[in-house]
């Protein structure tokens, strides 16, 4: 039975996470369950750790923006099979870590950095100014002609690229360094990758999750060992998205019922069923989450379809899409919306939207209801809180 210890991380100084991980690794120490410092430490009990498996490293939380949270187990190999492929498809470099430590992102920063032998540099609050500044120690600390690499959600993203003061002109340039800025936690839309690819950064998206130790699809192409397999696709080949490979997790601490349900074998090969829509053609492409799906009138509508043609729409900044209850269809389609600092919440923006929308969607699929927000409510890891926003009672009817 592995021996696991509760880690309180501390995202200004990640130097004993990093020791204690390290030897986790190799084998020389306990297996970590981090969480961050000043919350409560995990629990578990002997039961469930005699399940593990013996080379148990880390037991990491989801995210939990939708449904219960679940821990995650993570063995030695799967970690490092993790970051052994990242550096296959970017190459082994040195990193700037802006994202909270103790989520399975950046504790993959960590690892990659662990096992190519490098120290990330630490931005422990997010800022424009922080992050030029650590850009620069992140440039001196790495070996001669090694490349930096850094890892983003979406919204830090979008802040890099909106303004033209001189704050945003620095970190646009220092931006412009990395040889690959991942960007992952949410869906990123269209429109900012082209901006920021535009702007000249090095864009890498990813899509992966704690239970499989991180991103492992960079730009819709696996990495090296993972297979991707669409289960019961329809008519357009959307389905249901399962994932195979090194990377997967064992299972779910302390929870066999779930892991049996999550992990399935078929024809000898294991198989990690995702809660994601998508098709795969050589590319994966995410339409949406199963439990996202909007059931209007019989119609079933992905919430991130929707969000693409809404941040098409000028002025709008950011967006995110919910089901609302109806008295006849059983659900509606909500959209709430940040707009552009230069850009009010008038009923002209409401038309705009509208008129978009309706070239773009089917009928069932254009959104009834908008609420304009200061900024959207975010999750941990920057992922939109789909649950929080759908729990407002104040909406305007667009149609």
């Amino acid at each position: 039975m592995p021996e696991l210890v509760p880690f309180p991380v501390d995202r200004a100084d990640i130097t004993g996470y990093y020791e204690a991980l390290a030897a986790a690794l190799d084998g020389a120490g306990p297996a970590l369950a981090p969480y961050e410092a000043g919350t409560p430490a995990p629990e578990f009990d002997a039961a469930a750790l005699a399940a593990a498996p013996d080379d148990l490293a880390l037991v990491v939380a989801t995210s939990g923006s939708t449904g219960t949270p679940k821990r995650a187990m993570l063995t030695r190999g799967a970690l490092v099979a993790s970051a052994t492929a990242t550096h296959d498809r970017i190459g082994a470099g040195t990193w700037l870590l802006p994202l909270p430590p103790h989520h399975i992102a950046g504790t993959q920063v960590i690892v990659r950095s662990i096992v190519s032998g490098t120290t990330p540099t630490v931005l422990d609050a997010w800022s424009l100014e922080g992050f030029t500044k650590a850009t620069g120690l992140v440039a001196r600390n790495a070996p001669p002609f090694s490349p930096i690499h850094t890892s983003l959600v979406p919204t830090q993203l979008r802040d890099l690229l909106d303004g033209d003061d001189e704050t945003h002109t620095r970190a646009l340039a220092a931006a412009r360094r990395y040889r690959s800025i991942l960007v992952g936690g949410s869906a990123t839309p269209r429109a900012l990758l082209e901006r920021a690819r535009e702007a000249g950064l090095s864009v890498v998206t990813t899509y992966g999750s704690s239970e499989t130790s991180g991103g492992c699809v960079y730009d819709g192409t696996p990495l090296d060992g993972v297979g991707v397999r669409v289960i019961e696709p329809d008519d357009d080949g959307v389905g249901r998205i399962a994932l195979t490979g090194p990377t997967l997790a064992a299972g779910y601490l302390g929870d066999p019922e779930r892991s049996g349900a999550t992990f399935v074998d078929e024809a000898g090969t294991r198989h990690f069923l995702t809660d994601d829509l998508g098709s795969f053609d050589g590319t994966l492409a995410i339409t949406g989450r199963i439990d996202d799906v909007i059931t209007t009138g019989g119609y079933k509508v992905s919430p991130r379809v929707v969000e693409e043609a809404v941040q098409r729409v000028p002025g709008v900044r950011d967006a995110v899409v919910v089901a609302r209850p109806h008295e006849r269809w059983g659900q509606t389609v909500a959209v709430a919306i940040v707009t552009d600092a230069a850009v009010d919440a008038t009923e002209e923006l409401s038309e705009r939207l509208l008129i978009e929308c309706r070239r773009l969607l089917p009928p069932y699929a254009v959104p009834r209801l908008v609420r304009y927000e200061e900024a959207l409510p975010l999750t941990g890891v920057g992922k939109p809180d789909r649950a929080f926003v759908a729990r407002h009672d104040q909406w305007q009817n667009l149609r």
